[in-house]
């Protein structure tokens, strides 16, 4: 929020900086004006033009300080937006890092057809236990075993679906 403040602040500074060189620029071109009308020629009596003896510089420098200004605030509140996007990406990616975690540390726990079936039904929730015994390549008797002790653990959910039954993950992993 400190970027955001502080940008919209700039931006005011770079505002005011603006209108004030500008308010100044009228107000010479007013006098020259004046003493133009006056003379009725913008020549002085020793032949310099009152156009030609006109610096300029300090006008544009006024301009570019307050363009200056003005962009460093408009980066500033983009900057804030941008680091909070940032920030966001990384607790997404520290939650699926501590989600990684967990399920390693209850693979530990598991055998090896265990940890073929869960991460068969971690990939595709839902998934039919026909499709699941083709894709880990358990025997029928074999797979009904496991997924019975991962029911008892409390890691799966069997739903009947048809002549076969989908498989669930009941934990967030």
């Amino acid at each position: 929020m400190e970027n955001k403040k502080l940008g919209i602040i700039l931006i005011v500074i770079g505002a005011a900086i603006a209108l004030t060189f500008y308010a100044i620029k009228i107000e010479h071109d007013s006098m020259l004006d004046k003493i133009i009308a006056q003379q009725t020629s913008c020549f002085l009596e020793d032949g310099t033009c009152l156009h030609a003896g006109r610096n300029v510089s300090w006008f544009i420098f006024g301009w570019i300080i307050s363009t200056a200004s003005a962009s460093l605030g408009i980066y500033l509140i983009y900057f804030e937006k941008s680091q909070k996007e940032i920030i966001s990406a990384l607790e997404r990616h520290k939650q699926i890092k501590v989600e990684e975690e967990k399920f390693g540390i209850l693979q530990k726990a598991m055998s090896e057809e265990e940890k073929c079936v869960v991460n068969a039904v971690k990939e595709q929730d839902g998934i039919t236990q026909q499709t699941l015994r083709l894709r880990t390549g358990l025997h029928k008797s074999k797979l009904s075993i496991v997924l019975g002790e991962l029911e008892k653990k409390g890691l799966i959910a069997r739903e009947d679906k048809g002549k076969t039954k989908q498989v669930f993950l009941k934990i967030n992993i």
